[in-house]
């Protein structure tokens, strides 16, 4: 179920988190989907999507209805939550929360999704980076809205996205993200211009003195991950944190 998993614990003992990604290696649904599609977005059964949704939470030691995703666009906004939406999940490539017991997720198959942490604070947040994203300023929008609810020694876990020499774009393109992230700009395979946007999503979390670990992988050229640029058609793997407090400390 999960492509990588680990345990982040607050400095204090009182507070932890669980991060993980999850993988394709789940043998459910039909093809083009089949593994663990967690995409209601993407043409797949929605009743087979609800139930990994729910075999997710359920790992996680949570209720379906404490696991919440987005409406994402590609864009910049990024909203804050305490608890399920009342109503459809907003439009919004980032959010963040103060609140425990709740699973935050993002949907990507190339993209970079980005798990944001201060435990001392008792803040936690998810990104989906795509190259729009990341040219836009997601991710410092991000960081903002996090310190503004008392972040001060953030982390973030960034986790598997296409890599550089699998995601060829236009030079115009890649002249603009030199103006944005420079260490994002790279080579294809081919020879020729490249995006390496988990390269500039780092970037931009070390120049605001956020603290990175990488996982590495890239989806194109992993199987057990859903990529757009490999497949077209084909489902989402998810980026989730959730953070646990001990009220007895």
């Amino acid at each position: 179920m999960f492509y990588w998993r680990s345990t982040i614990r607050g400095a204090d003992g009182r507070r932890w988190a669980e991060v993980a990604f999850t993988g394709r290696a789940a043998a459910r649904g039909q093809e083009p989907y089949l593994g663990l599609n967690l995409g209601g977005h993407v043409g797949d059964d929605p009743d087979v999507v609800a139930e990994n949704r729910e075999a997710v939470a359920a790992a996680l030691g949570l209720p379906r209805s404490r696991f919440v995703f987005l409406n994402q666009v590609h864009g910049t906004d990024v909203v804050q939550v305490a608890g399920p939406w009342p109503g459809p999940a907003p439009e919004a490539d980032g959010m963040v929360t103060t609140a425990d017991e709740l699973g935050l997720g993002v949907l990507v198959a190339d993209c970079v999704p980005v798990l944001l942490h201060d435990l001392r604070a008792g803040v936690i947040g998810v990104v989906h980076a795509g190259r729009p994203g990341m040219l836009g300023g997601v991710v410092p929008r991000a960081v903002e809205q996090m310190r503004s609810l008392g972040a001060q020694r953030l982390g973030a876990v960034v986790g598997p996205s296409v890599c550089g020499r699998c995601y060829e774009v236009p030079s115009e393109l890649v002249q603009r993200a030199a103006t944005v992230a420079p260490s994002s700009v790279t080579t294809s395979w081919s020879g020729t211009p490249a995006i390496d946007v988990a390269s500039g999503v780092v970037e931009q979390l070390t120049q605001l003195d956020v603290t990175v670990d990488r996982v590495p992988g890239c989806t194109r050229e992993d199987e057990d991950l859903y990529s757009y640029r490999r497949e077209g058609t084909t489902g989402r793997f998810a980026g989730v944190i959730v953070m646990h407090e001990d009220a007895s400390r």
